[in-house]
């Protein structure tokens, strides 16, 4: 498979990258009883050439990067080759007390106690991308730069990105962050065009 660099950073990645949603099941239906299943599909993808492999904290509730880390774990030399992304931001329901109500938080204290979650889960010392996953409107930007400062200088993620912000919101953060914003991963199919008319495209060009 073709590789790239990944935006202006030094990360060099597959063309295509591997979404870790469904590792642990689908959204929904029962949860799976055995990690092997998942674990083979990430073998099968590395085997096939994929070096880039996406995450959030809420996939499978935590799972899909547990197994995505025990895969990594049984396949010595495996972390080497990949370059490891996760998201942060969207808290269920119910998280962390009951009659909590599903929302955005990008908090800073959120941003960086769902790092370390994702970094134990996974197995790892260090994200090689963190995205926010979908905007927080009351986000505070400079307290946004500010995590991710503190997350960068202490080694525990190397590049960070957004996913599914508006530019304007891009721009927002951008402009607070010293940090660059090397990715911006949108929602685009034949049912989901706004990307091509409302400048998102545009501005990652």
């Amino acid at each position: 498979m073709n590789s790239r660099l990944l935006g202006r950073s030094s990360l060099r990645v597959s063309n295509l990258c591997y979404g870790g949603w469904r590792l642990a099941g689908s959204e929904g239906a029962p949860a799976v009883t055995s990690h092997e299943p998942g674990k083979r599909a990430v073998l099968a993808a590395a085997d096939a050439g994929y070096t880039f492999f996406d995450f959030a904290d809420i996939y499978g509730g935590g799972r899909c990067e547990t197994i995505f880390g025990e895969a990594m774990r049984e396949s010595p030399g495996l972390r080497d080759r990949l370059i490891v992304a996760s998201k942060c931001g969207i808290r269920r329901a119910d998280d962390p007390t009951p009659g909590a109500p599903f929302r955005y938080d990008f908090s800073a204290d959120h941003i960086v106690r769902s790092v370390e979650g994702s970094l134990q889960r996974l197995g790892v010392e260090t994200l090689d991308l963190l995205m926010l996953h979908r905007p927080d409107a009351l986000m505070e930007p400079a307290e946004v730069a500010g995590a991710f400062v503190a997350l960068r200088e202490s080694g525990k993620v190397r590049e960070f990105g957004v996913s599914n912000f508006r530019p304007s919101q891009v721009s927002l953060l951008q402009q607070a962050c010293p940090c660059p914003l090397v990715v911006h991963q949108v929602e685009i199919s034949l049912l989901h065009t706004d990307t091509l008319d409302d400048g998102t495209l545009d501005q990652c060009q």
